[in-house]
């Protein structure tokens, strides 16, 4: 193919053949990179009367002038099993859900969706409210098994409501391999994680026989002693819960009622079986499905099915593990401000997982995920993640997405999606490349917002967008009329005339926060010991730009602090920055606003340093406060006072 015919192609299946990243450079994307997308792509599907999906929006034309071809007679079918007459125009006075239209010569999905994401009455009506944003795994207490968990959880929400907390917006959750530290490198997002189990509070341990019983106890004395560790162990804490989780299966029977409730889940659960499927076959042939038999690596097979019948008490363990988990995140409750938690998505899932098993007819072989090159990664980042296809996800109706988001809004008040930018492009770098070397590929936008705006209705769940980074013109306006929160940086946000933002100037519809998990903390930053940190693992360089480029940062957000009156002339104390810096985010009209829980104990050590492997422990740092003593700790109450004080006046 000629190259100009090459580029209309691509660009017809929504390649871009150039773009401009961060720094604000043009790039032309090579001809082997376009030629390698299109392959993954596929061919692109034929033109059909009968779209596999149609997604509308209330009080908007969802797709104007769409009707069964040649006026055929089509029914209706709702998603509760009622028969409706189509409308002359879609979405007329549908019900919101997700039905089915049917004719002689086709059928389509039809998507009936709200105008906006959900928010709850007190925020639309002009209220606040502040929380923490917390690595779960990091908040033990003394109960624990050397990892934060959900009775953790239930119990940071409990103690810090009464200091006003409203929510706890927490790492991703999703199931991963017992050795990967990261929460963004999920074997699913669908599936929640077996290591955040409070083992005690599992009912079939009521059922146990003496002796079992002992050995319980024993793991958890062993378990606790995992507290005494400055890092998080987790294949030692999966070794432990795993038996003893066991053994509480095993006592199923015996414990009232629980084998008819674990049946009762597994029906109502779309996908468990397969997933459950899926753990036990990793338990027999090793954790990367791509290395199995080949009978056993596509789930449609007969041979996968057969083994979970050979293998039903291997595959029952893993379903119920599951709903131990559905039920423990359900019972940590809402606080006083109505919220509770708010889940986070990660952008994608590894290669070696249950999604990417799962899901693999809709992926793109030889692909990618990642990002161009910008200030934070100057030679691109390849995130090693797998891609959808866009035509292929709207090929099934968008359900793996639907999949998803309704899984990360579960027993949720909210849900961050992690890079929200995704929904409009993704950035596809081909195998053997260099992430400088990919291109971006247009996604369904206006069907992925109408999705994610019916799953937020149905669970009454909010949605913050995490927009940081390379963001493309119109998408912060969009997000902001789907009702989508921004996530708001101190750290990066400008102003006009390249000066730092003031806090009257954040917008309304966001969250507001100083730093993430990627970014130093205040104390780590104001301190300079996040930089000598990386300047000792090879990072940075004690004789390079980081130094003055930092310097100056700070004396910009001092200066801010400074004007806002929220910091005295010359104060540097570390202290004193934390309190002004989240005074000051307080006061923005922002509707919410995160504090992180290692700036309330003025930590200095980030959860994560991006792009290092082995040179830190990243995702394994507990915080250096254990729960049972966060709450009554002077600097927690003294920046929890600061927030209440801000967020309610």
């Amino acid at each position: 193919m000629m190259l100009e015919g090459l580029r209309r192609t691509a660009e017809a299946r929504g390649i871009a053949t150039s773009f401009t990243d961060a720094r604000g450079r043009h790039t032309e994307v090579s001809e082997a990179t376009l030629e390698a997308v299109l392959e993954a792509m596929g061919p692109a599907p034929a033109p059909a009367s009968w779209p596999p999906v149609v997604v509308t929006r209330t009080g908007q034309d969802g797709r104007p002038g769409w009707r069964p071809p040649g006026g055929e007679p089509a029914s209706l079918v709702l998603e509760t099993g009622e028969e409706r007459p189509l409308p002359a125009e879609l979405p007329g006075d549908l019900p919101l859900g997700r039905h089915r239209v049917e004719g002689r010569t086709g059928a389509t999905t039809l998507v009936v969706a709200p105008g906006r994401c959900h928010l709850p009455a007190a925020l639309a009506g002009g209220g606040r409210a502040w929380g923490w944003a917390a690595q779960l795994y990091a908040v033990r207490s003394r109960a624990s098994w050397g990892i934060g968990d959900l009775g953790d959880l239930g119990g940071l929400l409990a103690a810090t409501a009464p200091l006003g907390a409203g929510f706890a917006l927490l790492n991703p959750l999703h199931a991963a391999l017992p050795a990967e530290a990261s929460p963004y490198n999920p074997s699913t997002r669908v599936f929640r994680n077996p290591l955040y189990l409070r083992v005690e509070d599992v009912a079939e341990l009521a059922a146990l026989d003496p002796g079992d019983r002992a050995r319980v106890a024993a793991l958890a004395g062993a378990g606790r002693e995992l507290n005494d560790r400055d890092r998080i162990d987790r294949p030692a804490v999966y070794r432990l819960k795993d038996e003893a989780l066991r053994l509480a299966h095993g006592a199923i029977d015996r414990a009232p009622g629980r084998r008819d409730g674990l049946a009762a889940y597994r029906a109502a659960t779309p996908n468990l079986e397969r997933f459950a499927t899926f753990c036990a076959l990793q338990h027999v042939h090793g954790q990367d499905w791509r290395a199995w038999p080949a009978a056993y690596r596509h789930p449609g097979r007969p041979e996968v099915a057969s083994f979970g019948d050979q293998h039903h008490q291997e595959v029952a363990y893993h379903a119920w593990l599951q709903w131990l988990l559905d039920g423990q995140l359900a019972a940590t409750g809402e606080t006083k401000a109505g919220l509770g938690v708010l889940n986070d998505l990660a952008i994608g899932f590894a290669p070696d997982g249950f999604d990417a098993w799962s899901f693999q007819d809709e992926l793109a072989a030889g692909i990618s995920v990642g990002a161009p090159p910008d200030p934070l990664g100057p030679r691109g980042q390849d995130w090693g993640l797998p891609a959808f296809v866009p035509d292929r996800l709207a090929a099934g109706g968008y359900a793996p997405f639907a999949q998803t988001i309704r899984a990360g809004m579960a027993h949720a008040a909210g849900l961050r999606i992690d890079h929200v930018m995704g929904l409009f492009r993704l950035f596809w770098i081909p195998d053997g490349a260099e992430p400088a070397d990919g291109t971006y590929v247009r996604y369904p936008a206006d069907d992925l917002l109408g999705v994610l705006a019916l799953e937020s209705a149905a669970a009454e769940a909010l949605v913050v967008g995490e927009d940081l980074g390379t963001v493309e013109p119109g998408v912060r306006e969009r997000l902001t009329t789907e009702g989508v929160l921004s996530y708001r940086l101190a750290w990066f946000e400008q102003g006009p005339g390249e000066g730092r933002r003031r806090a009257s100037d954040y917008p309304r519809l966001a969250l507001a926060a100083t730093t993430t998990h990627d970014l130093p903390t205040v104390a780590g930053f104001f301190s300079g010991s996040d930089l000598e940190h990386l300047c000792d693992i090879g990072v940075a360089t004690r004789d390079g730009d980081e130094r003055a480029d930092q310097k100056a940062q700070r004396e910009s957000l001092c200066r801010l602090l400074e004007d806002e009156g929220l910091l005295a002339p010359g104060e540097r104390s570390v202290p004193a920055i934390v309190a002004a810096l989240y005074g000051f985010l307080s006061r923005t009209p922002s509707m919410l606003v995160a504090a992180t829980l290692e700036d309330a104990v003025e930590a200095h050590d980030r959860p994560n340093v991006p792009g290092t492997i082995d040179q830190r422990p990243n995702w394994s740092l507990p915080l250096p406060v254990v729960l049972d003593d966060l709450a009554g700790d002077p600097r927690v109450r003294r920046l929890a006072g600061i927030l209440d004080q801000g967020v309610r006046s």
